[in-house]
């Protein structure tokens, strides 16, 4: 299994760089998890969007979902379709009328999912847990069939105890590291002193640091994460890298 970066800023674009997505692939199967501002014109570049399987999103905030709608369109207007007729496009349902704009004539259908549910994707097994921030929000574990690879995403949440076992021995651990420590205040988001520690206390192989700040020096991020990480390798997300899943 492998991991495509599409977009990684949280919040809004900047310096030519989108707002989170990536690109999951197992066995010739492609799942788009979240699908952020200028992840449509970022994903053209390394997949015919056609040839997506299925997209998942881990909230409604607009940094997650503000393409969501011209792939729909992207579908609409192209007769081609390689393997399947209509793209499912996997949602809560907590919040009913985004859940609703997920289906689109001749394009897309909308799928929900619970916290309770698994959902078994091609060869993906995904499961959940509720995040802690201002809309429901939902981290993503993924496991793959036959490997028992193990991905698992916070989506957007500041930091909670759950984690811990969520993300327990994942071989690569992505966070949601959109503040730097010296945060104050309210904080939706992790420091990357948390997304660190939470590294370290789950015992994961790696992590990858998402949804990062368009202000300050993301070297300083990553050492502040690598501090609390230990003997976890650390890596920021970088645009349309490919990491392995598995070290």
């Amino acid at each position: 299994m492998k991991v495509t970066v599409i977009g990684y800023y949280g919040g809004y674009p900047a310096n030519g760089i989108g707002t989170s997505s990536y690109l999951i692939e197992s066995n010739g199967y492609h799942l788009l998890m979240d699908c952020g501002s200028g992840a449509l014109l970022s994903l053209e570049k390394v997949l015919d969007p056609l040839q997506l399987d299925a997209v998942i999103l881990s909230h409604y905030h607009h940094d997650h979902v503000a393409d969501v709608g011209v792939l729909q369109y992207y579908w609409q207007l192209h007769e081609e379709r390689p393997n399947q007729q209509t793209l499912p496009i996997y949602g809560s349902t907590a919040d009913p009328l985004m859940f609703g704009s997920l289906t689109w004539p001749h394009a897309s259908i909308g799928k929900g999912y619970a916290p309770a549910d698994i959902l078994h994707l091609g060869p993906l097994t995904i499961s959940f847990l509720p995040m802690k921030h201002p809309v429901p929000a939902f981290g993503m574990r993924i496991v793959e069939t036959g490997t028992d690879e193990t991905l698992v995403f916070t989506a957007d949440t500041a930091y909670i105890q759950e984690l811990v076992p969520f993300a327990d021995r994942a071989d690569l651990l992505m966070t949601d590291t959109n503040f730097y420590n010296d945060k104050t205040g309210t904080k939706w988001h992790m420091t990357a002193g948390e997304s660190g520690q939470l590294a370290n206390d789950a015992h994961v192989g790696q992590l990858m640091l998402t949804h990062l700040p368009q202000t300050g020096d993301l070297s300083t991020l990553k050492q502040e994460a690598q501090t609390a990480a230990g003997s976890v390798h650390v890596e920021l997300a970088a645009l349309r890298k490919t990491f392995a899943v598995k070290l």
